[in-house]
């Protein structure tokens, strides 16, 4: 959950790369042979930037506004030429291409010929997936997909730090460290997964060559340009962010309760920190799971993002409090609306009759809060059993205890307790939808009538979905590397294999307007693009290594 450099990246299409006129610097790259290198990445990066008020414990202090250096990824044609908008000041630049030794100019020269890696050198690059995809844990395909689930979603497996050698005593204590953290690996496989992962990554290393060939870059990228703005600092978690209607980007700091309100037009950003009770404690009623951490300021836990379409104001959950919070985008105030059952608000919606709905991913439950009547509802999602109703039922009791002295849960591999109602939708008829992460399956529910129906899941780990303008539904399935559509109507699922190897795709967006599922690709530093009329993907290299999105 550490993160050395934390930024947020906007993928805009264009028509094509800009002509060469005045106003604009041009590269060529080729190879030791003159031949032409398309697909290139070549990121530009100011080197005078204003300096930035970080008072508030390297943070920007409440109200103060910065300004970021706004970084533009592009990358060569088929002829092997870029071109950048002059811009005045200091640049510097960096060129990246597949099977290459990375570059780096404090001035655009005119051209530049990339030399090719070594074998070892080559190997050493390829993403996180290809790497993740040679473990086998030891034949067992439930144990596997049991680490992806509970292990990946903070961070990519089988990066070059993952594969260092450690002892089995050292993986365990690891293991013991995420699982503190929120992780759920089952007690019973820690030491067999601590041992295999030991054994399988020292076997990778000796042999490397099984490791297949990450996939190749396309023409495509040609047309892309990538920005991005570097925020917060090496403890920051920038969790959910949301493009608003007014032109700001708005990011939430889920470690340090604090709202970043960003100007993609000038890299200006405003920090807002989120209020909290005077008697609030770190971590909220969780407790403080990141004792190791020399700074820490959630009190709130700062999550996922929705705005109403009414006024603008924008809709957060606070994980780690029973409440809801709301930020006016004109005031640039805090209200908390309080509520009165539930635990860990998660992810957010807002539907056509201002009305917000959200994930109550520790108790199973779906809210509804109508801005109208200042009132929640809460919809119960059916347990899996007597225990997992039990457990359910006994939150409130575990929830009165301190933190300090709280029993930890002991997760099993079906996750008794803990079905975790996680992403949200509201389709375009206005029926509201959930997944359950644990559970494998989804909740419909009417808002008119109030009435939950569940639906069988047939793949594993449904973790965020997405309703398109038919009303079909699209679906991640976590731990499977799947894209699933669900056809509500004809009752129907259909998957899609993903593009890249053994990618765990974290969540999804629909673009309504052009028919596009966007889906993350943590493990393999990617943006995946699925076009839905012609059933085609597109994959987008990120600017960064270890990139989770």
């Amino acid at each position: 959950m550490r993160i050395r450099f934390l930024l947020l990246a906007l993928l805009m299409a264009t028509a094509g790369q800009p002509a060469l006129a005045d106003g604009q610097v041009e590269l060529l790259v080729t190879n030791g042979d003159g031949q032409p290198l398309p697909q290139v990445m070549v990121t530009r990066t100011p080197v005078d930037v204003p300096a930035a008020d970080l008072s508030d414990d390297g943070y920007a202090p409440h109200g103060v506004t910065n300004t970021a250096a706004t970084v533009t990824t592009r990358f060569t044609d088929v002829s092997g030429r870029v071109s950048f908008p002059a811009v005045p000041g200091e640049q510097r630049y960096r060129v990246r291409a597949q099977g290459f030794r990375d570059q780096f100019f404090d001035q655009l020269p005119a051209d530049v010929v990339l030399e090719p890696m070594s074998a070892q050198e080559h190997i050493a690059s390829y993403p996180s997936n290809v790497w993740l995809s040679q473990l086998s844990f030891g034949g067992d395909a439930a144990l596997k997909r049991s680490f992806q689930l509970n292990c990946a979603f903070c961070h990519q497996q089988a990066s070059p730090f993952m594969r260092n050698e450690r002892t089995v005593d050292q993986w365990l204590s690891v293991i013991e460290r995420m699982n503190g953290y929120g992780g759920r690996l089952p007690a019973q496989d820690h030491q067999r997964v601590a041992a295999l992962l030991q054994a399988e990554y020292r076997e990778l290393r000796d042999n490397p060559q099984q490791v297949p060939l990450p996939r190749r870059w396309e023409e495509h990228l040609s047309a892309v340009e990538m920005t991005e703005w570097p925020i917060g600092d090496g403890f920051s978690q920038m969790h959910d962010f949301l493009l608003h209607p007014n032109g700001f980007v708005y990011v939430g700091d889920n470690l340090f309760d604090r709202i970043y309100e960003l100007n993609p037009a000038t890299g200006e950003y405003t920090v807002y920190k989120v209020p909290h009770p005077k008697d609030a404690r770190l971590g909220g009623i969780l407790g403080n799971r990141f004792t190791v951490f020399p700074k820490m300021h959630n009190y709130m836990g700062v999550h996922s993002f929705a705005y109403a379409k009414s006024d603008g104001n924008i809709f957060i959950t606070p994980s780690m409090q029973q409440a809801l919070l709301e930020f006016d985008v004109e005031s640039k105030q805090f209200i908390t609306h309080w509520m009165p059952e539930g635990y860990y608000p998660h992810t957010i919606r807002t539907d056509e009759h201002d009305r917000v709905w959200f994930t109550l991913a520790l108790s199973s439950q779906v809210a509804m809060f109508d801005r109208e009547t200042q009132e929640f509802t809460v919809y119960d999602l059916p347990a899996r059993g007597v225990k997992e109703w039990l457990i359910l039922k006994s939150l409130p009791l575990v929830f009165s205890i301190d933190p300090e002295n709280r029993p930890l849960p002991s997760p099993d591999r079906e996750s008794n307790g803990l079905p975790m109602p996680y992403g949200i939708d509201v389709a375009p008829d206005g029926q509201v939808w959930a997944a359950r992460l644990y559970a494998n399956d989804l909740a419909r529910i009417d808002p008119d009538s109030g009435e939950v129906t569940m639906i069988d899941f047939p793949y594993n780990g449904p973790r965020r979905l997405r309703a398109d303008a038919e009303g079909n539904l699209w679906i991640v399935a976590f731990q499977d590397s799947l894209l699933v559509k669900y056809d509500p109507v004809a009752e129907q699922f259909t998957h899609y294999e993903l593009p890249v190897v053994n990618e765990l795709p974290y969540a999804l967006n629909v673009d309504r307007k052009r028919g596009v599922v966007w889906v993350n690709g943590n493990q393999s530093d990617t943006i995946l693009g699925f076009d839905i009329a012609s059933e085609s993907w597109k994959v987008y290299p990120m600017p960064r290594q270890r990139f989770f999105t």
